[in-house]
């Protein structure tokens, strides 16, 4: 079988096989597919190498990988190192899944030796890459769905509640606060027995937003059911298959592939803040009209009087 290092786009998808059984390196090629355009040209040439056939490249040696790149033996060592790898033998090691990628409990992308350079390159190209799949495989009719009953409750001077534990709660308080920019009637809890008791007076016309990276959390079911009873739209962000992805009337996936029993949600929680960054952003522009504009604009004329000069 062949390799060829030329076209400008790769795709990753479907690299869960395994070489003698261990096989698993798909997250790597992930961050390696979104640091692409980073890298030099030459680099570039070693990287998309890779994509197209892992298992071959992890079994070459420098010199013939050097050959198909048309690129010389040290700019393969390079591309190593510049995606966060001591050199072409660690590389491959983690390519073949021989050595385990990750520190326990920290990170999945990271090892124990690491330097600060080389954390900053595999935080920020995980982080890249998980964006990026996220944007490919969005379900836009469901973003539309969500953006319409947030528009329609707002609209209405009806209430949106967001909802989340632990982690997620911070970023149901940053949601609030993004939608009380645009003069909606919100709240946010990151109790359960508050959350019980928001759930429990919202009616028809409302909105609760649950947001949850595992979507087993007993407390969100039974404000997700609480709320939806009552007559309440319920959105839920949380991972495909989980039982809140089934219990809300609007599911947003979030999906990002870590061991939730082994790391801090570490990408869901960036996930969960960049969908919501997307609702605010569209039930803005379909609130529209210059009163929110002129809103806004005083918020803003406001708060400057609070900073220093």
């Amino acid at each position: 079988m062949s390799m060829h290092a030329h076209g400008s786009a790769v795709s990753v998808r479907g690299f869960n096989g395994h070489i003698n059984g261990t096989w698993q390196q798909a997250p790597l090629l992930d961050r390696i597919a979104a640091s692409l355009v980073s890298l030099t040209p030459s680099e570039q040439r070693v990287g998309r190498l890779c994509l197209e056939n892992p298992r071959i490249f992890a079994s070459l040696p420098v010199s013939e990988l050097a050959g198909r790149a048309r690129v010389s033996n040290p700019t393969v060592v390079r591309f190593c190192r510049s995606v966060g790898y001591n050199g072409l033998t660690d590389f491959k090691s983690k390519l073949i899944g021989t050595a385990q990628e990750g520190v326990p409990f920290i990170h999945p992308h990271v090892d124990a030796d690491d330097k600060p350079g080389d954390i900053l390159v595999k935080v920020i190209d995980s982080t890249v890459s998980a964006f990026l799949k996220h944007r490919n495989h969005a379900l836009a009719i469901t973003l539309d769905k969500a953006v319409s009953a947030l528009s329609a409750a707002s609209q209405a001077q009806g209430q949106i509640q967001f909802f989340g534990i632990g982690d997620s709660g911070t970023v149901a308080q940053d949601a609030q606060l993004k939608f009380f920019h645009l003069g909606v009637r919100t709240n946010s809890y990151a109790d359960g027995h508050l959350q019980v008791m928001g759930a429990s007076v919202l009616g028809p016309g409302d909105c609760a937003v649950l947001i949850s990276n595992s979507g087993r959390t007993r407390e969100l079911m039974d404000s997700c059911d609480i709320a939806r009873k009552n007559g309440a739209t319920t959105i839920v962000m949380t991972a495909s298959g989980s039982p809140l992805a089934s219990a809300g009337h609007i599911h947003i996936p979030i999906d990002h592939g870590q061991d939730l029993d082994q790391y801090s949600p570490m990408l869901s929680r960036l996930l969960h803040l960049m969908v919501i960054d997307v609702l605010v952003i569209g039930v803005a522009l379909q609130l529209g009209g210059e009163a929110l504009q002129r809103r806004m604009q005083d918020i803003k004329h406001h708060l400057r009087h609070k900073r220093y000069d």
